[in-house]
């Protein structure tokens, strides 16, 4: 890592490392590591947890009204993979991510590369200054995202997520095919699958049409890196909650 560069980073983060090792650790791709341990992989792996503890502490003091599936839901919102790209995009990371030759630009990043970056800085400011200071700069860079999304969290919707990212970034827009029903009218099933400029990702159940497209369009979102596998399991979840309670 140039000192230029540990500079820039500094200077987007708003913290001065008193261990830069561990800002080049977390800025190391395994694409330019001379070993995936030296890469940013653990760190992400560290970040991903205190970033859990500190949204979820937030939510439960900032909504007392909210009960358990509200709060996943919100809580799902913010720490996908879209919204810690969207952040680390915000502060610059992308540009000081240290990446080897098999990424062939900045610009064709995944997303997942930069949800991954951001998490892992979480993690240096935590082993470099303390849980305060990772706390302070989740809060302070995640702060309008929080408002954005606990107040659209009811009306979540993937569908529209999806249509948005597809359209922005593969330039084609979804198209959601119903492929079986079953049980009895008074209580049927649907299969849907959704297909983005002929790729069919994988297919949903819902207890109706609405259900079975959102969680079509969320199986999506994970298939394209936006999502993990926890986050995503988590929105079924609430999905399912909300099913039941409506």
């Amino acid at each position: 890592m140039t000192e230029e560069t540990r500079k820039r980073a500094e200077e987007a983060l708003g913290y001065a490392f008193r261990n830069p090792d561990l800002l080049k650790e977390a800025l190391t791709h395994a694409s330019t590591a001379d070993n995936r341990v030296n890469s940013n992989e653990r760190m992400e792996f560290l970040g991903d947890a205190i970033l859990d503890v500190v949204i979820c502490e937030e939510l439960f003091k900032r909504f007392p009204q909210y009960l358990e599936g509200e709060l996943t839901k919100v809580k799902s919102a913010v720490v996908s993979r879209h919204t810690c790209s969207e952040v680390a995009v915000e502060l610059g990371l992308p540009d000081v991510l240290i990446i080897g030759k098999g990424i062939s630009s900045r610009e064709a990043m995944p997303p997942s590369l930069a949800a991954n970056v951001y998490e892992a800085i979480v993690a240096a400011l935590h082993l470099d200054g303390g849980f305060t200071v990772a706390q302070e700069f989740v809060l302070r860079t995640m702060g309008a995202k929080i408002d954005e999304l606990s107040a659209s969290a009811h009306q979540r919707n993937y569908k529209a997520v999806l249509q948005q990212y597809a359209q922005k970034t593969l330039g084609a827009s979804p198209m959601y095919e119903l492929l079986d029903e079953k049980g009895p009218d008074h209580s049927k099933c649907f299969e849907v699958c959704v297909c983005v400029d002929g790729r069919r990702f994988t297919s949903a159940w819902g207890p109706n049409k609405k259900s079975a497209e959102q969680k079509a369009a969320l199986l999506a979102l994970e298939e394209l890196g936006l999502y993990d596998a926890k986050e995503v399991d988590e929105a079924i979840e609430s999905l399912n909650i909300e099913t039941i309670e409506q």
